[in-house]
């Protein structure tokens, strides 16, 4: 089962997985080991449905790499990414989920253990009068999972490239499954869109363009990286390490076998297929998931000072890469893994 958690982190929403039983049936999972005794984990998706980025849990479950380590995943989607139902699950020690620095500085008591998809793959997309961020001035913007959300940060930092505050254009307030047809009703002038979502938006609104590439406007920002509390880490130790190894595994096939995964990411995205493999295409050539532990310890730290920088963290809480990352768990995640292992040119 899939749950579909909303931000405020009162309802939920069971999802069928018709559609992710139908790649099984044609997908060539892994050995499972010979378990005693499965192994329940809840594992959060920043985002319902899944974009192509958040796919590697889903990968894992429907190749076997779960079972071939005794984990059995409860995949739990969070409406608005990193919002409060999503800190409140981890608050409790129930869930594995992405977490930002911010979170962990402002007090949370929890530790980022592997960093899924390190580079952020999004373009920020305007309509076609947009040339600059100067003209985001009273626009109006997209802030998916609310005021706060990644959607929300990403356009206050671009209106302040131009001298602009948030004040100066007016945000939306929207679920994340909004974005793309926001854009595409005129309900929106600017959206951070994921890279299916950018093909989707290039064909149905002639002129829409990429004002800014995340890639290539922030290369240094930390993406997506999975975290848990410290209670959690304390109690499930071996458990997030099998679950971590898991998604390496599946992260690695990810690169390796693009006709094994496309189907789940199809089914999982609920996306048109030539979008998710456009996507795809696009993030395997630019490193954006993980094949190793996905930390790099001057992207982790350039990610805090950005956020000091930004106001998300008080400078007078500077955490360091260490207070962040717990680096231990990481690297026995990935020796459980094999590895570490280079594809292409990732090597994060």
């Amino acid at each position: 089962m899939i749950e579909r958690v909303a931000n405020s982190g009162a309802r939920l929403v069971v999802r069928g997985m018709a559609g992710l039983a139908v790649v099984l049936l044609a997908a060539s999972p892994v050995m499972a080991a010979d378990c005693a005794k499965m192994r329940p984990i809840n594992i959060g998706v920043a985002v319902t449905p899944p974009n192509v980025v958040h796919t590697p849990p889903y990968v894992a479950k429907e190749l076997g790499y779960f079972a071939k380590y005794c984990v059995e995943p409860n995949i739990v989607q969070f409406e608005g990414g990193q919002g409060a139902a999503a800190l409140a699950a981890v608050a409790q020690g129930q869930t594995l989920t992405a977490l930002d620095p911010a979170s962990i500085a402002q007090g949370l008591k929890a530790k980022q253990v592997w960093s899924m998809a390190p580079r952020a793959p999004q373009d920020y997309f305007v309509t076609e009068e947009i040339k600059t961020p100067a003209d985001l001035k009273g626009k109006r913007l997209s802030a998916a999972g609310g005021v706060g959300a990644f959607n929300w940060r990403v356009g206050r930092d671009i209106l302040r490239s131009a001298g602009l505050t948030v004040n100066d254009a007016r945000f939306i307030s929207q679920g994340t499954e909004g974005r793309l047809p926001g854009l595409l009703a005129g309900q929106l002038d600017g959206v951070l869109l994921h890279p299916e979502d950018v093909f989707i938006a290039e064909q149905k609104k002639p002129g829409a363009h990429a004002l800014v590439s995340l890639t290539t406007q922030l290369p240094n920002l930390s993406f997506n990286t999975y975290g848990a509390a410290e209670v959690m880490i304390a109690r499930d130790r071996d458990l997030i390490r099998d679950t971590v190894a898991a998604m390496i595994e599946a992260n690695r096939t990810i690169y390796r076998e693009r006709d094994k995964v496309i189907p789940i990411m199809v089914a999982a995205t609920q996306k048109p297929r030539d979008a998710v493999e456009y996507a795809y295409d696009q993030m395997v050539k630019a490193c954006i998931w993980a094949v190793n532990t996905g930390f790099n310890r001057q992207r982790t730290e350039w990610s805090i000072q950005y956020a000091i920088d930004n106001g998300d963290i008080d400078a007078g809480k500077h955490p360091t890469y260490d207070d962040i990352v717990d680096s231990k768990l990481a690297e026995e995640a990935l020796a459980a893994a094999g590895g570490p292992a280079k594809i292409n040119n990732c090597t994060e």
